[in-house]
């Protein structure tokens, strides 16, 4: 594995290129080599959470699913938070169980997820996708034993170069989610906001990922 792709939507099926593709339950192509499997709270569907779950729970049994998730909160969608905080503690419950790390997708909801990870004592490990906040937000959820993964952000906001830059190198990873760019792109952006070369940049990356998922 030269790349790691920690998020994305789409499978490009490159020899050098390790990725991590997001599915939902109730639509996966088991031909994808390495996927993580979750109830997105943009698509949570209550007639159907039962079902979902269970298909999560057969999948998380297989070598293939490295991770559940994409999941978590989103205060700017209108489903109730009280019912997304439901489905996200049902996962992380999942994630214990068949020790899988966890991808979360956050939106306006940090303190949110802060609290369920301490309520719920969960020990393994909690990513933070697509990171765009500042230096306090990145601080706070490192402290509280979060990982990071930055993309698109990092591609579009010259502003988060200074955040990157300030977390430690065992604790984040680089992704391509949605957008059309490659992750040789983000990790050529990522080497020089981090001053290093990109094989040193691979070495962080691919050690971090020995972490958290071997």
């Amino acid at each position: 594995m030269e790349f790691f792709n920690f998020h994305t939507h789409q499978s490009t099926n490159q020899p050098n290129i390790l990725e991590l593709v997001n599915q939902y339950p109730q639509d996966f192509e088991l031909s994808i080599p390495f996927y993580s499997i979750g109830i997105h709270p943009w698509y949570i569907a209550e007639d159907r959470i039962d079902v979902d779950l269970k298909i999560i729970e057969a999948q998380l049994q297989t070598k293939k699913c490295l991770a559940i998730g994409e999941c978590g909160l989103d205060k700017r969608i209108e489903i109730p938070l009280d019912l997304q905080t439901f489905v996200f503690e049902k996962q992380l419950a999942l994630a214990e169980k068949h020790k899988k790390p966890v991808v979360i997708h956050c939106v306006a909801a940090f303190q949110e997820v802060i609290a369920v990870k301490k309520k719920m004592k969960i020990s393994v490990p909690m990513i933070i996708h697509g990171f765009s906040k500042n230096v306090q937000v990145a601080d706070q959820l490192i402290k509280e034993g979060f990982y990071l993964s930055f993309g698109k952000y990092l591609l579009r906001n010259p502003e988060l170069k200074t955040v990157f830059q300030q977390v430690p190198n065992d604790r984040f990873f680089l992704e391509t989610d949605t957008m059309e760019e490659t992750i040789e792109q983000v990790y050529q952006l990522a080497s020089e906001y981090k001053n290093i070369d990109i094989k040193e940049l691979q070495d962080i990356i691919s050690s971090n990922y020995k972490d958290i998922f071997q």
